[in-house]
This record gives C-alpha cells, structure tokens and sequence, in this order.
C-alpha cells in the first residue's frame, strides 16, 4: 500500500490550479482558504475573478484527483482520499493507493 501525504499547502496548490485549469486563468489569481465545521465538515472558500464560491468536501476531493493525474501522472480514479483534521498540520488529505 502507497500512502502520499497532501499538507495544507498543497492541497491549497491543488485547488488553485483545479480552478484555474477550468477558469483559464493562472492558479496565482486563485485565493482559498480551508474550513473545517463540525457541522459541514470540510470546505474551502475560494476567491478568483472577484467573485467567491464555496468548495464543499466532494470539491476538495476533486481538485486532488485534478492534480494527481496532472501533477502526479498518478491514476486519480484508483486512490483513496480522505481529508484530515490535525491540531497542528492544519487540513490535509491522505492518499491511498492499493498493491501499489
């Protein structure tokens, strides 16, 4: 089993470049700011254009398997992808690929 460790940082880099690739614009003129609420649990607000939106969990999973395959040359549909709360590395997101 392969395990590969999204930190805070790059799963934002993930949803940069996710939004830009589908904005056309460049991943620089994307702002995201990870959430976590025990209520919706995790999601991001994500500023680009001058316009906001919300990225909710499905959407943060999205832009990982975005980057997986682009970034990675990894197959995204295979991994496993489960985000993680921790008290001093902030949101990150671990993944799994099985008999790797």
């Amino acid at each position: 089993m392969e395990k590969i460790t999204f930190s805070e940082q790059l799963l934002i880099n993930a949803i940069c470049m996710h939004v830009a690739s589908k904005k056309q614009i460049q991943p620089q003129e994307v702002e995201v700011e990870l959430m976590w609420d025990e209520e919706y649990g995790f999601s991001a607000e994500v500023s680009s254009l001058g316009r906001q939106q919300i990225f909710i969990e499905v959407n943060l999973i999205e832009a990982i398997r975005y980057y997986l395959q682009t970034q990675m040359q990894r197959n995204p549909y295979t991994a496993g992808i489960e985000l993680v709360l921790d008290e001093e590395e902030g949101i990150q997101a671990f993944v799994t690929y099985q008999g790797q």
